[in-house]
């Protein structure tokens, strides 16, 4: 399953190994945004199925109300990845879950994965481990 993937993520670093990472197993990565405002201008532009997105940004805390934004409003399927996941204990309406940063390829990919099924109404027995979902 090929999905349209966009990196909502600060450090330019973390932002280019995801994007190898996702091109890897065969997604399109429409784009890389360090804050909300160019996080919107690409979602406007282009259809995105999946945004990756970190709390703490290069505009300060705004991922989470971003996160919110493109989950509840514009139907974009959202997981956090953070290393902060305390910030969204409580999860975040119109979001799956969050990531916690460091990660490594696997979580990336199994977290990914099992997003992108959910998307599409497909049977997910568990979520991966790494993984903690929002009620």
């Amino acid at each position: 399953m090929t999905a349209r993937i966009l990196i909502v993520e600060d450090e330019a670093l973390v932002a280019m190994e995801l994007r190898f990472v996702l091109e890897d197993l065969g997604h399109q990565v429409v784009g890389t945004a360090a804050d909300a405002r160019t996080a919107r201008n690409i979602v406007r532009e282009t259809e995105v199925d999946l945004a990756l997105v970190d709390i703490h940004l290069s505009d300060g805390p705004t991922g989470i109300e971003l996160g919110r934004e493109l989950g509840q409003e514009i139907g974009v399927t959202v997981l956090f990845m953070t290393a902060n996941p305390g910030m969204v204990r409580n999860g975040v309406a119109g979001t799956i879950g969050v990531l916690s940063k460091p990660t490594d390829e696997r979580a990336v990919q199994t977290a990914v994965d099992y997003a992108l099924r959910r998307r599409t109404g497909e049977p997910v027995q568990y979520a991966p481990p790494q993984l903690q979902l929002f009620g």
